[in-house]
């Protein structure tokens, strides 16, 4: 009598053979109907620790060692080196255990489920869970069914000041486990499918950097240039400015605009009298300001008047990303910023389009002006006078209206493009995820049943 075997189809109905067709016989091997067993049965689950960072002959050696950092940004699912490794009496005076090659990392924490397979023998600090398979298990089957886990990873994680997961409840999680020849031809699969999926994603990410090296070429050379390709030009004497037509001028800010850094929070006035919303650094993106869910805190009558927005200020990032502007429109009444902002109001409407002195402020930072204008903390701020300091290209009003045309309607256009690319990354991703999860055998799928002869015994014709 035939057995039954089921038929993965992806969600839209198609066989699961991943992105574009082949010549070959793709067809996708089946982890349906086995049986899950906790992953203790089939992983030695250990953890890491971290060599006392005062012991300096500790550090700088030959031994991989894994923090959460490393898995971010690979370029594939193989960990091949670690941003810090530790030396032999590092490694036996934290007590911690040397993963063997094929081994699979999983981060526990800050973020939980991120996965890697070793490339050579490494240990791991104590942000990380090291997972080395038995004779039952392969290493990719496992990385893929661990993949394919994240959002239940996640809601496992506990803990009051981050989450983590547990090693109890990793342990408990149940795994399918098909024969191992079919664990490694399922594997063998998602690495080939995976691949055709990430090169596509690979490409439209490039496409977003080019277009995104485009656009900052493009503001550049329109505020620095102009539009007119045959306007004589003059030595501006701004090193990162360099020549700019001959009848621009290049004013301080401080001569066309107040500057104003927001106010300091302070956690005693926060339950004050005078509640209202204020502005947060996170607020501000370049072209928008996010004025939905703000927190509160007392703006006494005095700071009102200082920290008002009014239609046409700038808002520039003091921190983060250094010089990130927006132009405040009036979104809602009675709002205010805070410490991690400046705002720039015009002292003449007539000298300075706010939307001009955005484009300005992308040219400035696309350059890198503000990361050479900063403090030399470990992270990079803008103090006030050397905003106010800061001199800039500034052409004729009727000039400036000029660019701002075209470099919105350019905006406009590339902006729309962005979001299709964007859009075909996001379903690239969600296919990925589901082929995955479609094989593992963790996703709502439609399965054919079909009879087929059981494997050893010889059909009838």
């Amino acid at each position: 009598m035939g057995c039954v075997r089921r038929r993965c189809l992806v969600s839209d109905g198609r066989d699961a053979r991943g992105v574009g067709g082949g010549g070959r016989d793709d067809r996708a091997p089946d982890a349906g109907g086995a049986t899950g067993i906790q992953l203790r049965h089939l992983c030695r689950v250990t953890s890491g620790a971290t060599p006392e960072s005062g012991r300096p002959e500790y550090w700088d050696g030959q031994i991989l060692w894994v923090t959460p950092e490393d898995l971010s940004g690979l370029a594939s699912y193989i960990l091949r080196e670690t941003r810090r490794k530790i030396t032999l009496p590092g490694f036996e005076a934290c007590g911690v255990t040397l993963a063997k090659e094929g081994s699979i990392v999983l981060t526990k924490r800050a973020p939980i489920g991120q996965v890697a397979v070793l490339a050579h023998p490494a240990c791991s600090n104590q942000g990380c869970f090291l997972l080395t398979p038995t004779g039952r298990a392969d290493s990719r089957f496992i990385y893929y069914w661990l993949t394919s886990q994240g959002s239940r990873l996640q809601a496992l994680g506990r803990g009051s000041t981050f989450m983590e997961l547990s090693t109890d409840d990793l342990k408990a999680l149940k795994t399918p486990v098909p024969p191992l020849e079919q664990q490694r031809a399922i594997a063998d699969y998602l690495d080939r499918e995976t691949a055709r999926i990430d090169a596509l994603i690979a490409a439209k990410e490039r496409l977003l950097g080019l277009l995104a090296e485009k656009r900052r070429a493009l503001i550049t050379h329109a505020v620095t240039r102009g539009l007119d390709p045959t306007a004589p030009l003059r030595d501006s004497g701004i090193p990162w400015l360099g020549p700019i037509p001959s009848h621009w001028a290049t004013p301080p800010v401080y001569a066309c605009f107040e500057v104003q850094l927001g106010r300091m929070l302070d956690e005693k006035r926060a339950p004050g009298q005078h509640q209202a919303p204020y502005l947060r650094n996170v607020d501000v993106q370049w072209d928008s300001v996010n004025t939905a869910d703000l927190p509160e805190m007392d703006f006494a009558e005095t700071d009102r008047v200082k920290y008002a927005l009014h239609p046409g200020d700038i808002l520039v990032c003091e921190g983060g990303e250094v010089g990130r502007s927006a132009i405040w429109r009036g979104e809602r009444p009675d709002c205010f910023y805070q410490k991690a902002l400046h705002r720039l109001r015009a002292l003449h409407s007539d000298l300075v389009l706010p939307e001009f002195f955005a484009f300005v402020m992308r040219a400035c930072v696309g350059l890198g002006v503000f990361g050479a204008m900063s403090t030399g903390s470990t992270i990079e701020h803008l103090p006030a006078e050397k905003l106010r300091n800061l001199r800039f290209p500034l052409p004729p009003l009727m000039e400036q209206q000029a660019i701002v045309k075209r470099m919105t309607g350019f905006m406009e256009k590339l902006t729309v493009l962005n979001g299709k690319i964007e859009v075909t990354i996001s379903l690239l991703r969600e296919r990925r995820a589901g082929l995955i999860a479609a094989m593992i055998g963790n996703s709502p799928i439609h399965c054919e049943m079909d009879h087929a002869t059981p494997s050893g015994a010889t059909s009838k014709n």
